[in-house]
């Protein structure tokens, strides 16, 4: 008998599920004067509410980097994510101008995190 290769013949089929499990949370405060000290705008927790109109009540949620993001709006606008930094304890912004953005100014902390899961099943027929 010749020498011949045996292959094996089989199908693989792999199912897999995703949810991402987004949690949104947003946060608002109006500028006050007395935050600003040399063009440098530090928002305690203490000053944030959500979105009922209740103050935060603790510290600020710490988003991973891998799995959410910040989005800081100053009177509306959309700001850079190099102009503020997040802490715990507050929010600090760069470059606030009291001239320009008037006292009472609007300014929402949207918060984006994200518990990813997922499950895969893989069927062999051979």
């Amino acid at each position: 008998m010749a020498v011949q290769l045996f292959k094996l013949v089989i199908d693989v089929t792999t199912t897999t599920t995703t949810d991402i499990n987004p949690d949104v949370k947003r946060y608002f405060y109006e500028l006050e004067e007395e935050d600003v000290d040399e063009g440098i705008l530090t928002i305690p927790a203490s000053k944030l509410v959500d979105d009922s109109g209740d103050p935060l009540g603790g510290q600020i949620p710490v988003v991973d980097p891998e799995n959410g993001y910040y989005l800081l709006f100053v009177n509306g606008v959309l700001q850079q994510s190099g102009l503020y930094s997040v802490s715990e304890d507050e929010v600090e912004v760069q470059d606030i101008d009291t001239e320009t953005t008037p006292p009472g100014a609007p300014i929402v902390l949207v918060i984006a995190s994200f518990a990813p899961t997922s499950d895969s099943t893989t069927t062999v027929i051979t």
